[in-house]
């Protein structure tokens, strides 16, 4: 746009120093031309005060935005850090023995903050990578076998278990472990073959936590 002013001001200085016109006829050049050049000046000053004004605020939409998006970050960043669930397997009776491994499935939730566990799948899905901590505690009858273990994926992590007594009317037992979990990583207890416990809404839970993302 400079350029262009610095043109027309060329041009029209060119045609004020013609000397080919008259005299009569190059004052009226002269005074044709300046004050349409006023005009115009005053027309490209304001123009130009315009484009700078929108600038200035198109500079500041820019900057608030992206403050909000900075914020929003923030928000997902500190709702992610905030995992923790604890579950029991509710019904009421014995579960088990089956015939084949099974998954426990905890459908009576107490707490799900970020509904990181699936109550109808009974398996946690880690949502974040972090440190986490799992625990998982049962209740069963001394008259069958307890084998339970905490499952990463597809890897035994710890176990707890149980012998079958006929002396033993109870038994209670459960294990934890810290875990250091990938986004998308799976935690679940396996209840194996020929294995039992016994449900309700109180005892024989699962609970997990996040410590610290990584």
């Amino acid at each position: 746009m400079t350029f262009t002013l610095w043109l027309l001001l060329w041009f029209c200085g060119v045609t004020l120093a013609q000397d080919v016109l008259p005299q009569t006829e190059e004052t009226t050049e002269t005074g044709s031309c300046f004050p349409n050049m006023c005009k115009f000046l005053k027309e490209f000053g304001a123009m130009k005060e315009k484009q700078e004004t929108i600038k200035e605020k198109q500079e500041a939409m820019e900057t608030r935005q992206k403050e909000t998006e900075n914020q929003v970050l923030e928000l997902k960043k500190k709702d992610a850090s905030n995992i923790a669930f604890s579950a029991a397997t509710g019904g009421s009776g014995t579960l088990g023995p089956f015939n084949t491994d099974t998954t426990l499935i905890y459908r009576r939730v107490i707490i799900n903050v970020g509904n990181a566990y699936n109550q109808h799948t009974g398996i946690f899905a880690a949502p974040v990578p972090g440190i986490y901590y799992f625990i998982f505690l049962y209740h069963a009858t001394g008259s069958q076998v307890v084998n339970l273990t905490l499952m990463k994926n597809n890897d035994v992590v710890v176990a707890t278990y149980d012998h079958k007594t006929s002396h033993d009317g109870a038994d209670n037992g459960g294990n934890a472990a810290f875990l250091q979990l990938q986004q998308g990583d799976h935690v679940y207890v396996r209840m194996y073959a020929n294995s039992h416990i016994w449900q309700n809404d109180h005892i024989t839970t699962f609970s997990g936590v996040l410590l610290r993302p990584l």
